[in-house]
C-alpha cells in the first residue's frame, strides 16, 4: 500500500482517531537517527526544488514577502 491509499484511508478515520494517529506519527519521529532526519530534509528539498521547476509552485523572495 503506497502513501495516497493511505491517506485515502485515514481519511476516512473519525477526527479523534486521525488525531491520536497525528500524535503518535509525530512522537515517532523523535525515534529516528540524525542520519535520518538528515535524509528526509534532503528529500523535501528536493520536492520543493522539483515543484519550482515543474512550475507547480511560484518562489517568493523575503523582500518581496515582507514588503506586501
Amino acid at each position: 500500500m503506497g502513501i495516497k491509499e493511505i491517506e485515502v484511508e485515514i481519511r476516512k478515520l473519525a477526527l479523534t482517531d486521525r488525531a491520536t494517529l497525528a500524535k503518535w506519527i509525530v512522537e515517532s519521529l523523535d525515534e529516528l537517527s540524525g542520519a535520518e532526519i538528515d535524509a528526509l530534509w534532503a528529500e523535501e528539498a528536493e520536492r520543493r526544488l522539483a515543484e519550482l521547476e515543474q512550475g507547480i509552485v511560484t518562489e517568493f523572495f523575503l523582500n518581496e514577502v515582507i514588503n506586501e
